[in-house]
């Protein structure tokens, strides 16, 4: 597959030697959102490329531009498309959507009895998710896998996470289910006509939630305070 001569393809073994480079990348970008992914090492990016759960992009030249892999979790029940990265110089150019495209349908390949999710906070990837027939799901839909919910431990909200008991969090979940899903035409539609109520209920979500947890916290510092001053001030009695 090609996008704007671009290759993307199926990664293999011969391609370990980007794993620094696309690591680097995931924790540069997720620095830079001031969000958090499932960190992995450089060892983990070139298993997943060994055993050809991964889909890349390179440049004609052989440079890096862009960055995907499988993870299965819940005996297999259930597939994540994760730690999508694409080099900053490639951003915008229809690279990502052509990895999105080749990553589900490797997913399909490999395991096409399983539920497909991805955990999300930006229109862009929730637009390429609704092209293959993603659709807007419950955190209660997703897989109780404790492994995949210990990833979240290293993003800046995994405490509202905790907090809301998995319920619910800043990122919109998406699944597609190969037993029962609407045609991507259909769920393409769907987002075009409700892609400014998709952003507004994002936004509106994601700032209740923080109003919700600070106010939380504070109320939690203030308790803090008050048995802090009981243990050092003593009652007066008459």
């Amino acid at each position: 597959m090609e996008s704007n001569n671009i290759i993307v393809r199926v990664a293999g073994s011969a391609d370990t030697r980007y794993s620094t480079i696309i690591t680097d990348e995931m924790a540069a970008s997720a620095q830079a959102r001031g969000t958090g992914i499932a960190k992995r090492t450089p060892a983990y990016i070139e298993s997943k490329m060994a055993e050809g759960k991964a889909v890349i992009a390179l440049t004609p030249g052989g440079d890096w531009v862009g960055f995907c892999y499988i993870e299965a979790w819940g005996h297999d029940k259930f597939v994540a498309n994760s730690g999508l990265i694409v080099a900053p110089a490639y951003r915008k150019t229809g690279v990502a959507k052509s990895i999105k495209r080749l990553i589900f349908d490797l997913s399909r390949t490999k395991y096409p009895q399983a539920k497909i999710f991805g955990l999300t906070t930006g229109l862009a990837v929730m637009k390429i998710n609704s092209e293959l027939g993603y659709e807007p799901v419950t955190y209660s839909e997703l897989t109780d896998d404790e492994e995949f919910w210990a990833g979240c431990k290293s993003c800046v909200n995994y405490d509202i996470l905790v907090s809301k008991q998995r319920k619910n969090c800043m990122c919109t979940a998406m699944l597609y289910d190969p037993a029962d899903h609407a045609e991507p035409e259909e769920t393409k539609e769907d987002f075009s006509q409700n892609s400014r109520l998709y952003e507004r209920f994002m936004q509106i979500s994601q700032n209740r939630l923080l109003r919700w947890f600070n106010r939380r916290q504070q109320e939690g510092r203030n308790s803090m305070v008050k048995m802090i001053i009981s243990l050092f001030i003593k009652p007066r009695f008459n």
